[in-house]
């Protein structure tokens, strides 16, 4: 009966040692060099190259979030700026109502020209390139912001 009991007990322990062997053999830990000179400079160059890799993607990785964060704010601001420039809506319709008080003020046999009617006004051209280039810039900050965010997620 006690041998019975030592057999079980022994291979309990087969089995554990089998499983940390596994686990050993598939991690980086114990490292494999062997004895011969281009062994060893090849496990130097894979621990080197590692290492600086790993120090390269992480410069990278902090470089996508700084331009993540001001392609951010520079959109917000630039937003703001262009939400500022558009023209006030208002003004067209106070010219419009304002029309209309002088056609209902002179009176309903006075003939109307329709061609004072207009509701489109002119903007000069310089407003008209500002607007371009702001929403050139606005586009062109999202579009950076989208190739960081594709940086960090690759």
């Amino acid at each position: 009966m006690r041998y019975i009991g030592y057999l079980t007990t022994t291979r309990q322990r087969s089995k554990t040692l089998e499983q940390i062997l596994v686990v050993l053999r598939g991690s980086t830990i114990a490292e494999e060099t062997g004895n011969d000179t281009e062994s060893k400079f090849w496990a130097t160059y894979k621990k080197v190259s590692n290492e600086y890799d790993d120090d390269f993607l992480g410069r990278a990785n902090d470089d996508m979030a700084i331009i993540l964060t001001f392609a951010g704010l520079f959109s917000a601001v630039n937003s703001t700026f262009i939400v500022g420039m558009q023209p006030n809506p208002g003004d067209t319709t106070n010219a419009l109502i304002l029309q209309l008080i002088k056609m209902i003020a002179d009176g309903p046999n006075v003939a109307i020209d329709i061609n004072s009617l207009s509701s489109s006004t002119g903007y000069p051209s310089s407003t008209v390139w500002m607007q371009t280039l702001s929403y050139a810039s606005l586009a062109f900050s999202v579009l950076a912001a989208f190739g960081a965010v594709m940086g960090k997620q690759w």
